[in-house]
């Protein structure tokens, strides 16, 4: 029998899972996940940081940031970021309903659109957004990480 899988808000105590989620996504040893960040993005009202939660165990996480636009009146946007699934969980319909989520989050708070990126050789990652109905050909990104920011100090 299958788990039910519930998706909600993260709190303090998914830090370790949410922290080995994200090794799965990239390698690097700087990741450091702690309980009091988790506990400030709870109390934002503009975040959500969404984990699925599998009979007690997280196998996946989605971050969700509604921004403030002034373009159209009370409109926000969204950007999400670090959506993973647990290897041993893929294809079982955990990113699905993160999405889900996301979209109900989204239209809850009037988002005019969502945004993501993700990186050019995750191709299953790319294949698995076009599903749900993200267009990769509308818009163009571009990033610039702090290590290339021109600061004079």
């Amino acid at each position: 029998m299958r788990q039910k899988i519930k998706i909600r808000r993260a709190t303090p105590d998914d830090a370790n899972a949410i922290e080995a989620l994200y090794r799965e996504l990239v390698s690097n040893p700087t990741i450091h996940v702690s309980p009091q960040r988790l506990e400030q993005v709870a109390r934002d009202e503009h975040t959500f940081l969404l984990v699925a939660d599998c009979g007690g165990v997280i196998t996946g996480t989605a971050l969700l940031s509604l921004c403030l636009d002034v373009m159209f009146g009370e409109q926000t946007f969204g950007v999400i970021e670090n959506v993973v699934v647990s290897s041993n969980a893929r294809s079982s319909g955990i990113g699905a309903k993160l999405m889900l989520e996301i979209e109900r989050i989204a239209t809850t708070n009037q988002c005019s659109k969502l945004m993501l990126l993700s990186t050019a050789s995750r191709t299953d990652a790319h294949r698995f957004f076009a599903r749900h109905g993200f267009q990769d050909g509308s818009k163009r990104g571009f990033v610039k990480y702090r290590r290339d920011f021109n600061l004079v100090t």
